[in-house]
């Protein structure tokens, strides 16, 4: 007997109809997107047509939080997840707080739950009946559409972005085959067949080219503004010199701003997450190119390459060194990694006395910041000491922030968030004007990294450093050659004619030089790596890599000149993991400390694991094998306040059981106090700690230290550290 239809039509139209309507609805219309669904579409059908509801269900659930999570993850910073990222796109909460309780694509979400709803109700109505049987062979038509799509991508690999030409079960899929043949490639070749790779040009420190000023800069103070997610194709002066077809304008104050200062078209931004960015950029090295710990948080391990970093640089040539952000310092460990840099100075969102304009949950809307960043200027430059102070927004990150009279004017609260920011940016440079600060500062206005640009080549990769110098009108107005945030550091230092270490990567802004640059960067999950010689290459989920024709990295449109596997490809994977590896040498032992004798005040209640995280113990990486401890202790500041503390675990922002009671109490007379390890028996990268708690009063969290080590390696963990700080410096 056959099972009704509506049972089929109703798995097609979830598994097709929804999928090619997106496609349709948010213009993702590339054939190799629509083959990719029909392809992973009919396998599922395949695969469940004649499966039981209750097993059934699972995989369409699962499907349909991957479907919504992928839509959301590109409209919030313009990327397809990586093999990595299902882990959290599979979190609720974490989606939730990410697009701030509602979706940029809500009617997806309708419509995926309602297909779900309706196929149920057909399966449970005709559950009497057995499910009729597809043709024998039906699963080759999938297959060979799969094929095709395969076919083509290797003899015409696109240059689309990754979620016009598949979907994410696809993707994945073809990323573990990608995965699978290389490790059979490098077993087949063998271990010996690779030669160290060739270092020198990516991380040498660059100052023979000519200098733009024959003498020091006039300047007297550094102001570094750091704008969140903001892509280089939002400023005018970088489209038009790049030629590049992007036609609008979301932020017309900056591109204004950027005609009276120095531009610099292609400027590479080397990774996403904010504390990465700030790294290259404060202490001129790569940070991880890809999810490992942070060279922020593994510099708090040493005590000599962080004297390298441009605040600490400063500071031992006169500067009052400030950092001064919207969100609040204790994530991704700020509070300690900036001091440790050498500002003298850091400070989050809880200086601001101020109310602001916004209630935002990661910090400061960005009008209330730079009134008070304002206030803070006006302070410093009472003070005799020439200062450096390094600004740092948050409004543009997702879920966004801006008024209602914002969001009327634009058609998301991405561009609305943009536009606010603008506008505050714009008022915040006028005023500095006005008040006489650009004559004697240099200020650098750049982003952190880049929340990308659907459609727009390379976007995930670029970024902009506007400089307005006293000397701006002896500056290009246009800066040519390829830069980067490894640049930043000895640029200033150049500027100023101080000694710059040679510990420092990179080139300076400051000077032209004749030949081309290696540089390297992964965002999007591509790596990327242009030779300095004209060529670019590109290596994708699939590890695969294609090369193309390119003067510059940055470029509107590259000339494909062909493809590579095997031990090529391997030499441009080395090169990445050398520049991760290139802090600390040593894999086996890692101590960091994230507690500190500050006090700490406390909510009424936890709203969520990420804007109320207690530490900054996030992005941590052990090795295969390894065991962690960690000690802990917490107590309660304030008589008769009882505090109440949990502690949770994510490993790619999923949820990892450590068997700790779910709340803990605390109170002046019996502090919380614990030790407690794991084992590693696989190894673990961005693995966070989330420390929470609420009640009345304050804690301080005098100790959570995290112990990793590797079995017959338990030398002091000291020695290890002075010992890969040596080799660092």
């Amino acid at each position: 007997m056959q099972h009704p239809l509506s049972s089929l039509a109703a798995l097609i139209g979830l598994l097709l109809a929804v999928p090619l309507g997106l496609r349709l609805a948010l213009g993702w219309s590339d054939p190799l997107g629509y083959l990719s669904d029909l392809g992973i579409a009919g396998l599922l059908v395949v695969l469940l047509q004649r499966r039981p509801w209750w097993l059934a269900l699972p995989v369409l659930s699962v499907w349909c939080l991957m479907t919504l999570a992928s839509v959301e993850l590109v409209s919030a910073v313009g990327r397809l997840p990586s093999m990595a990222d299902v882990h959290y796109l599979l979190d609720l909460q974490f989606l939730e707080n990410s697009t701030g309780g509602g979706f940029a694509q809500p009617w997806l979400a309708a419509a995926l739950a309602s297909g779900l709803a309706f196929w149920l109700i057909a399966r449970w109505a005709g559950r009497s009946k057995p499910a009729a049987g597809l043709p024998r062979h039906a699963w080759t038509v999938p297959a060979l559409l799969l094929l095709v799509h395969g076919g083509v991508q290797y003899r015409y690999p696109s240059e689309e972005d990754p979620w016009r030409l598949f979907n994410l079960p696809h993707q994945l899929l073809v990323a573990g085959i990608g995965e699978g043949q290389a490790r059979l490639e490098e077993w087949l070749e063998g271990d010996g067949a690779d030669t160290p790779p060739r270092m020198a040009g990516l991380t040498r420190l660059d100052l023979d080219g000519r200098k733009l000023l024959p003498e020091p800069g006039r300047a007297r103070n550094v102001l570094l503004v750091v704008l969140e997610g903001i892509p280089g194709a939002y400023v005018g002066v970088n489209r038009h010199a790049l030629h590049s077809s992007y036609r609008e304008n979301p932020m017309p104050h900056l591109s204004a701003w950027a005609e009276r200062g120095m531009n610099t078209p292609d400027y590479v931004l080397h990774t996403h997450q904010t504390i990465r960015g700030l790294y290259s950029m404060l202490c001129g090295d790569y940070d991880k190119l890809d999810n490992g710990t942070p060279k922020g948080v593994e510099m708090l391990a040493l005590t000599r390459r962080n004297q390298d970093c441009l605040p600490a640089r400063l500071r031992k040539n006169g500067f009052a060194t400030h950092y001064l952000q919207g969100a609040g310092l204790r994530f991704m460990a700020k509070d300690r990694i900036m001091p440790h840099i050498g500002f003298d100075t850091t400070l989050g969102r809880e200086w601001f006395a101020r109310p602001p304009y916004l209630d935002f949950p990661w910090g400061q809307d960005d009008k209330a910041f730079f009134e008070g960043a304002l206030d803070y200027v006006g302070q410093l430059r009472r003070q005799e000491r020439p200062w450096m102070l390094t600004l740092l927004t948050v409004g543009t990150h997702q879920p966004y922030s801006a008024p209602e009279e914002y969001l009327q004017r634009h058609d998301s609260p991405k561009r609305a968030a943009v536009g606010y920011l603008d506008d505050a940016l714009g008022q915040f440079l006028t005023e500095l004007e006005r008040r006489g600060v650009l004559r004697d500062t240099l200020v650098i206005v750049t982003s952190d990294e880049s929340h990308g640009i659907d459609g727009v080549r390379l976007a995930s990769s670029w970024g902009f450093a506007l400089v307005l110098a006293p000397e701006r009108e002896r500056l290009p107005r246009v800066k040519s050659g390829v830069y980067g945030h490894v640049d930043l550091s000895a640029s200033v230092l150049d500027y100023f004619a101080f000694p710059v270490p040679a510990s420092l990567s990179g080139r300076s802004l400051f000077r032209d030089y004749e030949t081309g640059r290696e540089i390297m960067s992964f965002t999007n999950g591509k790596l990327r790596y242009h030779d300095g010689r004209g060529t670019l290459t590109e290596c994708d989920f699939q590890q695969r890599c294609r090369y193309y024709a390119s003067e510059g990295f940055i470029a509107e449109r590259a000339t494909f000149l062909g493809q590579y596997g095997g031990k090529r490809a391997r030499q441009i994977m080395s090169r990445a993991a050398a520049l991760d590896s290139a802090l600390l040498r040593t894999a086996s032992n890692r101590r960091y400390q994230f507690g500190s004798p500050a006090r700490i005040p406390l909510r009424a209640q936890v709203e969520d694991d990420w804007a109320d995280n207690l530490i900054g113990a996030q992005y941590l990486e052990m090795p295969k094998g390894s065991h962690t401890r960690v000690r802990l202790t917490v107590r309660a500041v304030e008589p008769r306040q009882n505090a109440y503390i949990l502690l949770k675990a994510k490993e790619f922002e999923q949820d990892v059981p450590l068997g700790l009671p779910t709340e803990m109490l605390v109170t002046p007379e019996q502090p919380l106090e614990m030790d407690f390890g794991f084992d590693n028996p696989e190894s673990r990268k961005a693995f966070s700690f989330h420390l929470l708690g609420y009640g009345p009063g304050a804690i301080e969290i005098s100790d959570f230290s995290v112990i990793t080590e590797l079995p017959g390696q338990a030398e002091s963990l000291d020695e290890v550290a002075d010992d890969d700080d040596a080799r660092s410096s």
